[in-house]
């Protein structure tokens, strides 16, 4: 019997020296290559790109902290359980000093992050259901309200990690070895509806015994 060679992509030459050269770059300037820069290295042009986007929504100048950045991360990926990017940015979270305690779920988060929850749900689950009210409820002013450009950078890093945690899923990407995915997403608050649009991934009982 003849077996046909299994489809195994591969590299172009100059692709994969650019490819090779781009993850050199990540290993100098953080010490390791993630496993998402790795699965996207077959296409460098696209990590690229990837990584331009990320650099400019999580260090460059903007007007949220870098620490509540990787916080609105957080609960992105976590309406998915995406424990890889849970992980990864709660480890970033603290690294750029963010609060512990707030990892314990969204309820010991301020207020005007809690405030994001409704809008995160339905930019995960059903972003057809948004309506300005929506966007006119968090601009409202008040102790915890938001700014215009404080909100549209808060919108954009939602529907960013929402579109990576899907891709995280599809392409089967798994865990570093040294990320602890024990503690890495919130389990689910017990009094939530059953519906994936209305049940707070965020608001349980901490970061333990989820997924």
């Amino acid at each position: 019997l003849h077996f046909p060679p299994p489809l195994i992509p591969q590299i172009p030459q100059e692709g994969g020296e650019s490819s090779l050269h781009q993850l050199l770059e990540a290993f100098v300037s953080a010490g390791r290559v993630d496993h998402v820069a790795m699965v996207m290295g077959l296409h460098p042009q696209y990590l690229s790109s990837f990584w331009k986007t990320q650099y400019l929504l999580l260090r460059m100048d903007g007007p949220l902290p870098y620490h509540k950045r990787h916080y609105i991360a957080i609960m992105a990926a976590a309406r998915h359980r995406c424990s890889y990017l849970v992980g990864l940015h709660m480890g970033e979270f603290l690294q750029v000093g963010g609060n512990p305690t707030w990892l314990q779920g969204l309820h010991c988060a301020p207020q005007k992050l809690r405030n994001l929850n409704e809008i995160n749900k339905l930019l995960a689950h059903r972003p057809w259901l948004i309506t300005k009210e929506h966007i006119e409820a968090l601009l409202k002013p008040g102790e915890d309200s938001w700014s215009l450009a404080e909100l549209v950078q808060a919108l954009v890093l939602l529907t960013h990690y929402h579109s990576l945690a899907s891709f995280v899923f599809g392409c089967g990407i798994k865990p570093e070895e040294d990320q602890d995915v024990g503690n890495s997403c919130w389990s689910p608050s017990p009094h939530s509806d059953s519906s994936p649009a209305s049940d707070d991934s965020m608001g349980g009982s901490g970061v333990r015994g989820a997924l």
